[in-house]
């Protein structure tokens, strides 16, 4: 962000109320360019000699230096509104508290067969206002863009802008499910009656936000028959936007599984149907793609015993969408981290229906012990050791036809920097394991 800012000519402070360690090529550049970095002193001084206050996605808009900024008048947004003030081409723009990442990595391999430039960029992992620089008024982008990101967001304006789902998330930062809705609805906020809403039908806060979009809405759904958007039939995925329906493929067809990812083919379909991707394009993305790292990802087989990673499970509804797709249940699930402390029933419900043993780790685990004894669970193992006992008590009691499933419904700051080097650590733990069992290809 701030090299941006600095090419775009202005002069940058970079402020946090802690020392960090930042490169020092990033610290002499920024010094060469006339930036300065300023760590654990009284922001005021620096607030009042700036225009702009630009907050970063992790920063809560409650802590003090937001407010010292509120007091200076000065307008206060996050990176991704300003990114979108820079960039003049095509926005897709997709939130969701679970799914979001999947919909996005599909919509940007299918943006990927028009013939203009096109990018992915957001929470996904690519930073908005550095992705977009140089990206021209022809240009699509696949956006991935968290509540945390469109908190920070004032005239940003989708063309096409999609909700995947919303559930109970993030309450430690936006305090309760209304003011999670409000932040997620922050995407079609500035839309017009020419832009486009894709919402989930089967998803009732989906549901409900359509009557507060100015913009023109389309459902999915793997319940319902729908007058138009998406939905399944006779096995197909299909869409009707204007009295013509398409078939896209079978699902079948999909190397994915589970619920969830249908709903996930279906938002994407209608995103690109009006970025004007092909139906016969769409197909072939849909029959090639294998997944996300870290979301219900196939790591190996073990003695007969698949072993799953879904370290992006970091709250209940994405960990029973996980385990609600092994239709034979036998699941031995790995759950428990950092707590979000959100409703731990219908997790635990689902997990009594479909688990044959619940390990359970990490910062969570008394708690989650609790919901489980009162819901029913039956087998429950508590680890106490590192997240390597874990696993490997997993691997000592697994036998066909049971599946390993790592679905933590937590966060991971407890043991880990982030989901992907939990989802990372498992995988290498898990083949080591296969290795220890002379199973190595």
């Amino acid at each position: 962000m701030s090299q941006v800012l600095l090419d775009q000519g202005e002069k940058v402070i970079l402020y946090n109320d802690e020392q960090k360690d930042l490169e020092q090529t990033f610290r002499e550049d920024m010094k060469k360019r006339g930036g300065k970095i300023v760590f654990s002193e009284d922001p005021r001084p620096y607030l009042k000699k700036s225009k702009l206050f630009i907050i970063s996605p992790g920063i809560p808009f409650t802590t003090d230096v937001v407010k010292k900024a509120r007091e200076e008048k000065l307008e206060i947004i996050g990176e991704a509104e300003y990114a979108s003030r820079l960039y003049k081409g095509h926005w897709v723009g997709i939130t969701g508290t679970n799914g979001k990442t999947t919909t996005t990595t599909l919509v940007s391999r299918m943006l990927a067969t028009l013939p203009v430039p096109t990018t992915v960029a957001g929470n996904i992992g690519y930073a908005l206002s550095k992705e977009l620089e140089h990206m021209g008024p022809e240009s699509y982008v696949a956006a991935e863009l968290s509540s945390f990101q469109l908190e920070g967001m004032t005239t940003f304006h989708p063309q096409i802008a999609c909700i995947v789902n919303i559930t109970p998330d993030h309450f430690e930062r936006h305090g309760n499910m209304e003011n999670y809705i409000n932040a997620k609805a922050q995407i079609f906020a500035h839309q017009t009656a020419e832009d486009v809403l894709v919402l989930n039908y089967d998803n009732e806060p989906d549901r409900k936000l359509a009557s507060r979009a100015a913009s023109r809405v389309f459902f999915f759904s793997t319940e319902e028959k729908l007058e138009k958007g998406a939905w399944i039939e006779e096995g197909n995925f299909v869409f009707d936007v204007d009295g013509s329906k398409h078939v896209v493929c079978k699902v079948s067809d999909l190397k994915i599984f589970g619920a969830h990812n249908e709903q996930n083919v279906l938002a994407a379909i209608l995103c690109c149907h009006f970025a004007g991707v092909t139906v016969e394009n769409m197909e072939k993305v849909l029959k090639a793609f294998e997944g996300v790292e870290h979301r219900l990802e196939y790591v190996t087989t073990i003695k007969g015993v698949p072993y799953y990673n879904d370290s992006k499970a970091t709250n209940t509804d994405s960990a029973v969408k996980a385990i609600e797709a092994f239709k034979e249940g036998h699941v031995i699930l790995l759950a428990g981290g950092h707590d979000k402390m959100t409703d731990l029933t219908e997790f635990m419900q689902v997990t009594a229906r479909k688990t044959d043993a619940l390990i359970l780790l990490g910062e969570a685990r008394q708690r989650f012990l609790k919901a489980a004894q009162k819901n029913g669970v039956k087998n429950i193992v508590m680890c106490d050791g590192s997240f390597e006992d874990a696993v490997r008590l997993a691997y000592d009691m697994a036998k066909p036809p049971q599946v390993v499933l790592l679905s933590p419904a937590c966060s991971s700051y407890d043991m880990f920097a982030n989901f992907p080097e939990r989802g990372r650590v498992f995988k290498s733990i898990v083949h080591t394991l296969k290795k220890e069992a002379g199973e190595e290809a």
